[in-house]
């Protein structure tokens, strides 16, 4: 049995024309000989009716007293009502389907409640009705604990199920369809001309999602990687394959060319402080306590340079104060600035080729923007600077690796 997963997002579902084109690339699916699980996120984004942060906002608006528990089970209704719709769609057109909702598709999860991880899934009831020809339609985004409970995976949530599910199994391919045709050198918002790539390493789009970019969560790239299951990012509204996401292994047996590259994309975070705090001679413990405390009081810390001296590191704008706070209770003094952006340029083939942090300062220097931090990887640069210059320094880093000449399609595949 040839099995392909599809996901389609809130994007894709949040019309009845986007629908329609979902119902379409079903059906280019079926005629291709797949047996096809489809999952689905909740309709649309923030502000429409079913979208899962509208969900929240009706309880937030009426306090928050609401434990965790019950939250998720709100939270697992909007997928529902995805899949429900979605079936009946399929049904119209007369394809046999079905609708399970996490739990009935064996996504067994930990108990952590808003975040909770995929522990194993089950799949004798997709098996049994994938051979009885059916269309199985899951809800995303919700599995269910040992003890039974409803419990939703996080951000990102719909993209692990869809990978998780692939893995399990073992399907062909997952397709995550979105609103834009693949992955792309950059943000489009921020830098205008982009180009679409073919194919990517999950190293290089793993970094890419962590850094920033939107379109694919990476922990749905990490699942797919460690069952070495291919994914395809595409557009709903589209014909073409998209970017393809594999190992390197993967598109050299299959031929597909990926052209020779050292840089892939530029990603960016923004919104966060630095913070630096310098440790007076022969105190060895500052950087223990700082980031044990940080731990502690649930701040997240990022971007972190560790010397004798002392340590920088950078956390999100709006936990500063709280972490000023813990830094004065250590009795520690610490100089900060806010409303800083990450910048990430990102590229498996980067290890080891002499020159690129001299292109990066080379860059940002030409377009009189400051590094106010910097550190590496092997498939990452990162370089820290003032909010106010990210996209200066975006649009000045994606044309200094030439990234725009990086336009790739599927002509570029060589099977």
């Amino acid at each position: 049995m040839r099995i392909l997963v599809q996901k389609f997002g809130g994007t894709s579902l949040a019309t009845g024309k986007a629908r329609k084109q979902a119902v379409h690339h079903v059906k280019r699916a079926l005629e291709e000989q797949y047996s096809v699980v489809v999952v689905v996120s909740a309709m649309g984004r923030k502000g429409d009716p079913y979208a899962t942060d509208t969900l929240l906002e009706l309880v937030q608006s009426h306090g928050s007293l609401l434990q965790s528990r019950e939250t998720d089970l709100l939270l697992s209704c909007g997928e529902l009502i995805s899949a429900v719709a979605f079936c009946s769609m399929l049904k119209e057109e007369g394809i046999q389907s079905t609708v399970l909702t996490g739990p009935q598709a064996g996504i067994i999860t930990n108990g952590d409640y808003g975040n909770a991880q995929i522990v194993s899934i089950q799949t004798s009831r997709m098996m049994k009705h994938l051979d009885e020809g059916k269309v199985v339609v899951v809800t995303g985004f919700q599995g269910k604990s040992v003890t039974d409970e409803i419990t939703t995976l996080g951000r990102g949530g719909s993209d692990t199920s869809a990978t998780a599910i692939g893995a399990a199994l073992h399907a062909e391919f997952v397709d995550i369809f979105t609103d834009v045709e693949g992955i792309l050198t950059a943000d489009p918002k921020i830098v205008k001309d982009t180009s679409r790539l073919s194919a990517v390493s999950y190293m290089e789009i793993c970094n890419m999602a962590y850094q920033g970019a939107k379109v694919i969560h990476p922990r749905a790239v990490e699942v797919a990687m460690q069952a070495n299951i291919p994914v395809r990012v595409r557009s709903t509204f589209s014909e073409d394959e998209g970017t393809l996401v594999a190992s390197p292994e993967h598109l050299q047996k299959k031929s597909i060319f990926v052209r020779d590259r050292y840089v892939t994309g530029i990603a960016s975070v923004s919104h966060v402080t630095q913070l630096q705090i310098m440790s007076d001679e022969g105190q060895y413990d500052l950087q223990l306590k700082v980031f044990k405390a940080m731990a502690q009081n649930n701040i997240s810390v990022d971007f972190i340079n560790v010397n004798p001296s002392g340590v920088v590191y950078t956390v999100f704008d709006h936990q500063v104060y709280d972490a000023l706070r813990v830094i004065d209770e250590l009795g520690y003094h610490a100089i900060y600035t806010s409303n800083c952006a990450k910048i990430s340029v990102i590229g498996g083939g980067m290890n080891g080729v002499p020159g690129i942090m001299a292109s990066i300062v080379e860059a940002l220097t030409e377009a009189d923007i400051q590094i106010l931090q910097s550190a590496d990887s092997n498939t990452t640069i990162w370089v820290l600077v003032a909010g106010e210059h990210m996209e200066k320094a975006m649009q000045a880093l994606h044309s200094k690796f030439n990234l725009h000449a990086l336009s790739e399609t599927a002509a570029s595949r060589e099977q």
